[in-house]
């Protein structure tokens, strides 16, 4: 029979916990005093007759005591402990950590992969796997749920919450969170699973990872220098994202702790300072066993639960690999629920139904969106280089299977990117962009300064920047991600300032470890770059510590980083050939229309200029920017053109929109919207912005045609 701990340290433990001395485990085992005390020692083991009194003693059965695997029942149950008043009459409204965060699966998504990444194991060059399963929990599976989780006990709590609401936002979010929960007769539950990471390691209440996710804030103990969260605010978002301020925890460990690994639970609930029954009480409480070494037993710490107990808590773990499986209880997504964002319309389109399951639908695509946009690169492998990041989202409603289980592939959500990351893996990258498809790169350097605010310069890092050819499937084109070690994507920015008519491009800059452990200074890089991100990690710039290690100025060095980046792609992709033939991608030409035949002939009249070539995007606005080419006939003399966008619609006419912005590139002149073509030109091109103001609907939705029509806006 497969055994867990070793029998004296387990049995020691049990005793405490039923508040048993040896001396009555002797009496009731029938055997001496010095044979208890010989068997926590280890320097004995009971017989197979001795152990079925011991469990009878223990009043546990006999699989217990041989597998110990876990804890009897016997003695101290598990119970939720709530931190009492502070005795100076201090009173906290909630977790100030917590507000750092929106209540935000896609933030969510963010901050626990990025903990997820700092926590996997190297040792075996495996990734680690993050899975989110959103539960919604109905009927009788809520009412099992309720009562695993002593609801009853936790009632009171809530309804002193739910009094003082109207003067506490964490009171107004938990009082919702509970009318939902009875009022519709449901609970959505978010799961968090790693594996392949370290696990809560460590001791309950000492230094460790443990303690520094269930016990304290602010205090990150990180297994890797290269870490990508540094503030310990991360967690936060956690218990942001629950509506009911509650996470469950079960963590395998990947270092034993009193000699077991697997089924550690706890769980800790975030309340603000309330009254119950006249007593005052600080705000978190926690879920577990009774402490036997503290005054009282009074203080619950995590217990090593059976099978039967982590099923009821929805925290079965797959296997005994090591990670942790986070349960948010009453999870929400403000995001996802407002009914004027893109999820939203995406559900009327699908003809609008309702079957119950439309908040958690729009939650599992808003994760699956989140973690391919912010975690790509962390996916991707090549070369001799393997992806660091596997992730999967599922959707079940007691039990049952809602939307199956879908894997993030980072070559669906970011085609071109991923493309360049694994050119840069694979050592296919060319010096300049010549064809389609080619990856560029280019050495950038940063300038790293002298810590405590000394002038000069420590060492020259040098980054790594990789352009490539844009795809509809990238989303917003002429940006360049960048990224660190633990290779989230950092920073998303547009490169400024460029000409007119560019083949759309992507552009990665890798920067620290992620330029590769042979690249100068990639450790100090790291080390500089991590303290110039703010507790969100989502750009670099000026922060405090960035000031206090190194100087106020410091924050210069990143922004010369910025200029030579942009300075670099300009130069890669202004310099390259333009592309023959048309320009407009399949998803342009689904959206922007263009007649083939702008005019008609008049008498022997020549043909008149005509589109040839389109490229179009949305701006940040919501403006349609759309760059235009235009093939001029031989003449002497062109008349003047005007282009007209018009919204294309199933019948009827065609509105008009206004141009915002209407300039001239090459070939032409525009004067009062009008194009004017310079003589014995062959091709011209322009440029022009839609007026946001005039859009009746919401520029995703709409569909284009696009016009030049003689003279000023006359019919061709």
């Amino acid at each position: 029979m497969e055994t867990g701990e070793d029998f004296g340290p387990w049995l020691a433990r049990q005793l405490k916990l039923a508040r048993m001395t040896q001396t009555q485990l002797a009496d009731a085992a029938d055997v001496t005093r010095a044979a208890v005390s010989a068997w926590i020692t280890g320097r004995a083991t009971p017989r197979a007759e001795t152990i079925e009194r011991v469990a009878q003693a223990l009043g546990t059965d006999l699989a217990t005591v041989h597998t110990r695997t876990t804890d009897t029942q016997a003695g101290l149950p598990v119970t939720w402990y709530h931190r009492p008043g502070y005795h100076d009459g201090g009173r906290d409204g909630g977790n100030a950590a917590a507000f750092a965060f929106d209540a935000d699966v896609q933030v969510l998504a963010r901050e626990t992969c990025q903990n997820s990444l700092d926590e996997r194991l190297t040792e075996n060059g495996r990734p680690v796997r993050v899975r989110y399963t959103l539960h919604e929990l109905t009927g009788e599976a809520l009412d099992a749920f309720r009562k695993a989780i002593l609801w009853d006990d936790l009632h009171p709590h809530y309804q002193a919450v739910s009094q003082s609401s109207a003067h506490q936002k964490v009171g107004r979010v938990v009082d919702a969170g509970v009318r939902d929960m009875f009022e519709k007769g449901r609970l959505v539950l978010l799961r968090v699973d790693d594996y392949n990471a370290s696990g809560l390691t460590g001791d309950d209440y000492d230094d460790g990872k443990f303690a520094a996710v269930v016990r304290r804030q602010l205090e990150s103990l990180k297994s890797r220098r290269g870490a990508g969260g540094s503030y310990g605010l991360g967690k936060a978002t956690l218990w942001a994202t629950s509506a009911l301020g509650m996470v469950l925890i079960n963590s395998t460990l990947s270092v034993p702790h009193e000699g077991r690994t697997e089924r550690r639970l706890i769980g800790r609930l975030e309340l603000p300072w309330r009254s119950v029954d006249g007593r005052a009480y600080a705000g978190p409480a926690w879920l577990g066993r009774p402490d036997p070494d503290t005054r009282g037993a009074d203080v619950a710490r995590s217990w090593w639960a059976d099978e039967k107990t982590a099923e009821s808590l929805h925290l079965t773990r797959d296997g005994d690999e090591p990670g942790t499986s986070f349960l948010i209880v009453g999870a929400h997504d403000v995001a996802s629920l407002d009914q004027s964002t893109p999820d939203a319309a995406g559900d009327e389109e699908d003809g609008g139904a309702d079957d119950g399951t439309r908040d958690i639908r729009a939650m599992h695509r808003r994760l699956v969106e989140a973690l391919g946009r912010d975690f790509w690169a962390a996916m991707t492998g090549g070369g001799s280089r393997l992806p660091l990041l596997e992730t999967s989202v599922r959707t079940l409603r007691n039990g049952e299977v809602v939307v199956e289980e879908e894997k993030v592939d980072p070559t669906v959500t970011q085609p071109s990117r991923t493309r360049a990351l694994r050119a840069f893996y694979d050592g296919t990258t060319v010096d300049r962009l010549t064809e389609a498809g080619q990856v560029a790169l280019r050495p950038v350097p940063l300038r790293l300064p002298l810590l405590g605010g000394r002038p000069g310069t420590h060492g020259t890092h040098q980054a790594v920047l990789l352009v490539t050819d844009a795809e509809d499937a990238d989303g917003t084109s002429n940006e360049v991600h960048s990224l660190r070690g633990n290779r989230m994507t950092i920073k998303k920015a547009r490169v400024s300032d460029l000409p007119l008519g560019v083949t759309a491009f992507q552009a990665v800059l890798l920067a620290g470890h992620a330029a590769g452990e042979s690249a100068p200074f990639a450790e100090e890089a790291e080390e500089f770059l991590r303290a110039a991100e703010p507790p969100e990690h989502d750009r670099w710039g000026q922060t405090e510590e960035l000031t206090l290690r190194w100087s106020h100025a410091a924050h210069r060095r990143i922004s010369r980083l910025t200029t030579e980046v942009n300075t670099a792609v300009k130069d890669l992709v202004v310099a390259r050939p333009k592309r023959s033939g048309r320009q407009e991608s399949p998803k342009l030409r689904k959206a922007l229309t263009v007649p083939r035949k702008t005019a008609a002939r008049r008498g022997s009249a020549p043909v008149l200029p005509e589109l040839d070539g389109l490229d179009a995007s949305i701006g940040e606005n919501g403006e349609w920017q759309i760059t235009a080419e235009v093939k001029l006939p031989r003449a002497d003399e062109l008349p003047d053109m005007t282009p007209v966008v018009l919204l294309d619609v199933r019948s009827g006419s065609r509105p008009k929109l206004d141009w915002a912005e209407l300039v001239a590139v090459d070939g032409c002149e525009v004067e009062d919207g009008v194009l004017r073509f310079t003589p014995r030109a062959r091709r011209a091109v322009f440029r022009g912005a839609t007026d946001v103001a005039g859009h009746p609907v919401r520029t995703a939705l709409t569909r284009l045609v696009l016009e030049l029509r003689a003279g000023k806006g006359s019919e061709a």
